[in-house]
């Protein structure tokens, strides 16, 4: 079981370092809409953006791949923790909250503009459209946190 987890933990991050680096640069269909997000964020801000957001979690990943097949150190199941779970809050206040809970008209405007074309499953809420792409992120890192909480006695 822990071999499987620590296999699914290190899949799990591949891909979301992959998708924090590459979604806002890569066409995929009508899952995103690159022209929208480079309107809305032009040239040097979207890199950066896309750096800052990268950074932690490719940190992550390094680490879990120099220790990949053996037991985590504490830092690096810490580092884990505390970057996923961010990136778990971040992803409640940005898209889950206002969605559920309550409308914010300048957030509901940008997304318009950078997701409105995109595919999306969900009945539109308080404005916002939780796209599908945005959904297997959400639902990836909460697999994340699943797993580190399994294999972190």
């Amino acid at each position: 079981m822990q071999s499987t987890a620590m296999a699914a933990l290190f899949a799990l991050q591949c891909f979301q370092v992959l998708f924090l680096g590459l979604h806002d640069w890569i066409p995929l269909g009508t899952l995103n809409d690159v022209k929208a997000v480079r309107a809305a964020n032009p040239g040097r801000k979207l890199f950066a953006a896309t750096v800052i957001s990268l950074t932690p979690f490719a940190i992550g990943l390094a680490g879990s791949a120099i220790y990949l097949g053996r037991a985590y150190p504490s830092w690096l199941l810490w580092w884990l923790w505390i970057s996923y779970g961010l990136l778990f809050a971040g992803e409640l206040r940005a898209w889950w909250i206002p969605y559920l809970f309550r409308t914010e008209p300048e957030r509901v405007a940008r997304y318009q503009v950078m997701f409105g074309a995109t595919h999306t499953f969900l009945p539109q809420r308080n404005g916002i459209r939780v796209n599908t792409l945005h959904v297997i992120l959400h639902v990836a890192t909460l697999a994340t946190l699943v797993i580190l909480g399994a294999i972190t006695k």
